[in-house]
């Protein structure tokens, strides 16, 4: 290398240089700063660095908590309303987190009380379509409708005016629910007609309002004032339907086993029994004012959560004690499906909920067969490239409600003429389908993964436990085989 072409060498920058520093000019010290003003300088120079450190400290934090979230294992529950998807991820949370679940006993108890008392609306709804309607009306029974015994009891005759002042009475009730109702939804306040069901929106806190209204705590009492919490005078909130509930048991019990008043359902073809979070026949259990709710009441209770709500467990129960998994319950209503994409991506593993009803037809829409609805929306999730590394877990759902259709009559071949002259029993029912369930798996799945089927009423606490173990334990070996642990 000749001498033109070896680099300079480095020349210490003077002091008068650095004065050309744009940087330098800035945050050099003013020339004529006093010792006070260099303390206040320096001290804000140190919290300057405090707030740095705590800003790397905060970044190194949450890319720990990314990490860990990554690690998790993350499960999306899917189905079409009312196929069993809250009633499963209460399962989960019965079986593995058991502690948390059972602290949340207060607010369920509200929830059943609402279910209840929304139940009783409808049943006051169909009486009152009754008396408007232009059916003409046998004579009025003079028989009264006396406490904790049903009115008309020996009689299928008409309804009375007896009917008419107990549906009187229990009006305050429903209009408590109806109130409870909007504070957990405010929207229900621009429809015109009430919703089917007790409705929450996602992320709304709709917990934290039934536990302040189950748990509420008294204002200290002033000199001269008397005790209690606000608009009740035994200490309850004003919202808390329990005091009322408890006031109008005989009335609910003897007008929901009346002959006259089931005449009534039947006739118009109502059967609040097969409806989501029905509890009329544990009215005497539920009204009173200690009622505790069974792990069973929970899995009953309905509540219907719009948009998409996300469920962190870290399991206290198992043999995978303290592993973290993430659960997302998402609506299953034909307008809320397009809200599921964003959660298909980094999705370990899917539960899909397929109600075996195949003589019912969507709220939303009755012109669709609801099974037929889920044989359309099992072909799109199967066919889905962005699950095609998921897991896939089929619940075959509500088999006790099958086993109760098939045995009043009801012919498969009726609604689904492919089946053909088949035996019309639950074994061969359920058969059928899970032969189409896999069948239309692997006609439209992108490549090869394992289905794993199950049969279920998770209503059934105890073979939905053992269910749900054997679901864990198949869903951690595909996950630690796919980060190569196995």
């Amino acid at each position: 290398m000749s001498i033109l072409q070896q680099p300079k060498p480095l020349v210490p920058t003077r002091y008068d240089d650095r004065r050309n520093d744009p940087f330098y000019r800035i945050l050099r010290p003013p020339e004529d700063e006093t010792p006070e003003e260099r303390r206040a300088r320096l001290l804000k120079q140190q919290d300057a660095q405090r707030v740095s450190r705590q800003i790397d400290e905060s970044i190194l934090e949450s890319k720990k908590a990314f990490d860990k979230r990554k690690k998790a294992i993350k499960i999306l529950l899917l189905g079409q309303a009312e196929s069993g998807k809250s009633t499963t991820l209460k399962n989960f949370q019965l079986t593995f987190t058991p502690n948390h679940f059972r602290s949340e006993r207060p607010i369920w108890r509200m929830v059943i009380q609402l279910n209840l008392i929304r139940s009783l609306a409808r049943l006051l709804q169909v009486l009152q379509y009754e008396w408007d309607s232009d059916v003409p009306s046998s004579p009025v029974s003079p028989v009264r409708i006396t406490s904790r015994s049903p009115p008309n009891r020996s009689s299928s005759g008409p309804l009375t005016d007896e009917h008419r002042r107990i549906c009187k009475r229990l009006s305050p009730l429903v209009a408590m629910e109806s109130e409870l109702t909007k504070q957990l939804l405010p929207e229900t306040l621009s429809l015109n007609r009430p919703m089917r069901d007790v409705c929450v929106r996602a992320g709304s806190a709709w917990k934290g309002i039934l536990n302040k209204v189950a748990t509420f705590e008294p204002p200290p009492l002033r000199p001269g004032s008397r005790g209690g919490r606000p608009g009740s005078s035994d200490g309850r909130h004003r919202s808390d339907p329990t005091a009322v509930l408890v006031a109008c048991k005989d009335d609910v019990i003897g007008l929901w086993q009346d002959k006259a008043v089931q005449l009534v359902l039947r006739k118009h073809g109502v059967r609040l029994e097969e409806m989501p979070g029905f509890f009329l026949d544990d009215v005497d259990r539920i009204a009173t004012f200690d009622y505790e709710p069974t792990d069973d009441d929970i899995l009953r209770a309905r509540i219907r959560t719009l948009g998409v709500e996300e469920h962190r467990f870290v399991m206290d129960s198992g043999s995978h004690d303290g592993s973290e998994w993430y659960i997302y319950d998402v609506g299953g209503s034909r307008g809320q499906r397009h809200t599921w994409v964003p959660y298909f991506d980094d999705v370990q593993a899917i539960i899909f909920l397929a109600p075996l009803v195949f003589n019912q037809t969507l709220d939303e829409d009755p012109s669709i067969n609801r099974l037929e609805d889920t044989m359309t929306l099992w072909k799109d999730i199967c066919s889905n490239p962005l699950l095609a590394k998921a897991t896939l877990v089929l619940f075959l759902n509500k088999i006790d409600i099958l086993r109760s259709t098939v045995a009043a009559g009801v012919k498969l071949k009726r609604y689904v003429p492919s089946y053909g002259d088949e035996p019309n029993d639950v074994e061969n029912i359920t058969r059928f389908f899970k032969d189409k369930f896999r069948a239309y798996h692997k006609k439209f799945a992108p490549k090869y993964r394992p289905l794993f089927v199950h049969e279920t009423s998770v209503i059934d606490t105890r073979t939905t436990s053992a269910i749900i173990i054997g679901v864990r334990e198949g869903i951690l070996h595909a996950h630690l085989k796919s980060m190569s642990i196995l």
